[in-house]
C-alpha cells in the first residue's frame, strides 16, 4: 500500500489537484455505491443494495489486505455512505438515486479531470485500475495522520 501512496502522491503535487480531489473523491465513491444500490436483484433471495454491500465487502477486502489501519477507516466511511444510500433509495426510490448518482458521478470526475489538466498528469487509473481504490484510500491516509492516526511499522 505504501507505494501505491507514494506513486498516488507523486501524481498528485499542485495543491489544486488536491483539492479537487478532496472534493471529488468523496462524492464519485458516494455516487458510485449509490447507482450499484439501483441493480435490481430478485427480491425473494435479496434486499435493494446488494450489488453495492457485495462491492463495499470486496474493497473493504482489499483494503484490509494492504493495510488494516486505512482498511478500518475506509469500512468506517464505506458504511456510512451505504446507509446514507440506503436513506435516498428509501426516500426518493431507485430511478431518482440512479439519476443522482449518474449526475453527482459525472459532475465529480469532470472535476478530477480538470484537477489533472492543472497538474499536468494523467490520471493513475489509466496506467492502472487498482488507483481507483488508492484514491480513497490516499484521502483517508492523509486524514489519519492529520488527525494523528499514523501507520505502525
Amino acid at each position: 500500500m505504501h507505494d501505491w501512496l507514494d506513486s498516488y502522491s507523486h501524481d498528485h503535487q499542485h495543491p489544486a489537484n488536491q483539492l479537487l480531489h478532496w472534493i471529488c473523491v468523496p462524492p464519485i465513491v458516494w455516487s458510485a455505491v449509490a447507482m450499484m444500490w439501483t441493480i435490481p436483484v430478485p427480491e425473494a433471495w435479496f434486499r435493494p443494495g446488494s450489488w453495492a454491500v457485495l462491492a463495499i465487502v470486496l474493497a473493504f477486502t482489499w483494503y484490509w489486505k494492504h493495510s488494516r489501519r486505512l482498511g478500518a477507516a475506509l469500512l468506517i466511511a464505506l458504511v456510512l455512505i451505504a446507509l446514507s444510500c440506503a436513506w435516498a433509495f428509501a426516500q426518493i426510490g431507485p430511478a431518482s438515486l440512479l439519476k443522482l448518482g449518474l449526475t453527482v458521478f459525472v459532475v465529480a470526475w469532470i472535476g478530477q479531470f480538470i484537477g489533472h489538466l492543472i497538474e499536468g498528469r494523467r490520471p493513475s487509473f489509466l496506467t492502472d485500475l487498482a488507483y481507483l481504490l488508492i484514491g480513497p484510500a490516499w484521502l483517508m491516509d492523509k486524514l489519519l495522520r492529520r488527525i494523528g492516526f499514523r501507520e505502525t511499522p
